[in-house]
């Protein structure tokens, strides 16, 4: 089998990789829905992938995986990567969880993610109705993740909330809003902690992201002042997201001085980035997100090493639809006993940094998906080929873009 053809489409606004073949097989992968801008940095691939045997996926990532880099330009190298492993599945007959060494869990779970009920404000009393309403949402979360500080409009809304001047533009994907917050801002945080936790009891657990933006001072005053609350990590919040880099050392400090447990990982590319972090021990979890690590073959890899140091694995990936969610769960299924829950995406990821015009028809155009897709906080494990989500064409070719009429053909 050979590639003979690499092409990308922005379909609603996630940029979708396929990879065709001379055998009639194709492989699909896909790029969050913030990053339809990587469109021709996918395309620059093509030379390097023609004419390679799809199902040899390291020999083929091993030509490309040097000219990927931190979020957001490891996405192309990411879909490639997933693309390749849906098509290797497909060809072989086989789910990809059965490539990756087999399952270890039946279900897999999840935290919600792309579901999140508008805020109607960002006061203490705010987070405890949204956290009311993210209880009572029909996939029965067991983990709810919820943006506070730096990353959430509280930065902004609440008036002398951090010394600095806050960024214009996106909140949590422009520039970065840092800065020694107030006694004022830093209380208002906690208080917003305290109150989704009056109402969430023991019964869900409750993860925060948080960043990034906060000074190490502060980050260690916030995770002290929570330690009594047993949230179940503090995510970002010294770098994350577009962070270039990561600052495992000051990590490390935070993480060895509070017991309220540390998370970051989701701008993270390669394996070779999270080293320092895990054999430091400068966090007590990691996040990768497949559409950003390289694949889920590196994130796996991640997985398994960062157990060998005791160290746990929540995946990211509120972006990476519905294509990511397969690919989340075939790899998710096949991590160790570190594995927490991955981050649920939605086919229509509105609000959140996302355009309010998310596509609702996502989930109309691609096939393979349970009824309902999240049960009691799980998803089952599906057995079909590949992936196991593949794109119903028909309808697909209805919300293509005139540049893109071909990508189907």
């Amino acid at each position: 089998m050979k590639i003979t053809d690499l092409k990308c489409a922005v379909i609603g606004r996630n940029p979708i990789v396929r990879i065709v073949t001379d055998e009639g097989i194709s492989g699909y992968g896909e790029v969050e829905a913030s990053k339809s801008y990587l469109k021709p940095y996918i395309l620059d691939f093509a030379p390097a992938l023609l004419g390679q045997d799809p199902t040899d996926v390291e020999r083929v990532m091993l030509r490309i995986r040097q000219r990927g880099a931190f979020k957001p330009y490891g996405s192309a190298v990411s879909a490639i990567e997933m693309a390749l492993w849906d098509l290797a599945g497909k060809a072989a007959g086989l789910p990809v969880y059965k490539l990756l060494g087999g399952k270890v869990r039946d279900k897999v779970r999840v935290y919600n993610g792309g579901v999140r009920p508008p805020m109607k404000g960002y006061q203490p009393e705010d987070y405890a109705e949204n956290m009311r309403q993210m209880m009572a949402a029909q996939e029965g979360f067991t983990i709810i993740k919820q943006g506070v500080g730096f990353h959430s409009p509280m930065k902004r809304e609440i008036p002398n909330f951090y010394y600095g001047d806050p960024q214009q533009g996106n909140p949590f994907h422009g520039a970065l809003d840092r800065g020694l917050m107030t006694e004022k801002g830093l209380k208002h945080a906690i208080a917003c902690v305290e109150a989704m936790k009056s109402v969430m009891g023991d019964e869900v657990g409750l993860a925060l992201d948080c960043g990034p933006g906060w000074m190490p001072t502060d980050a260690l005053r916030f995770a002290r002042a929570l330690e009594p609350l047993n949230v179940l990590w503090l995510e970002d919040l010294l770098t994350g997201d577009y962070t270039p880099f990561v600052n495992a050392d000051v990590y490390k400090d935070l993480t060895q001085a509070t017991s309220t447990p540390i998370h970051t990982g989701e701008q993270i590319y390669l394996r070779q980035n999270f080293k320092q972090l895990i054999e430091s021990h400068a966090v007590n979890i990691v996040g990768p997100d497949p559409a950003d690590v390289g694949g889920i073959a590196e994130l796996k890899w991640i997985a398994e090493y960062a157990d060998l140091h005791g160290i746990l694995m929540a995946p990211h990936g509120i972006g990476d639809g519905l294509l990511g969610l397969a690919a989340l769960v075939q790899v998710s299924a096949t991590l160790p006993q570190n594995y927490i829950a991955f981050e649920y995406p939605l086919g229509n990821p509105a609000g959140f940094g996302y355009a309010a015009d998310a596509p609702a028809w996502w989930y109309d155009i691609v096939e393979g998906l349970p009824e309902p897709i999240v049960d009691k906080g799980f998803i089952t494990v599906w057995d079909r080929p590949g992936m196991g989500v593949d794109f119903i064409v028909e309808k697909a070719k209805e919300h293509l873009r005139e540049e893109d009429r071909d990508f189907f053909e």
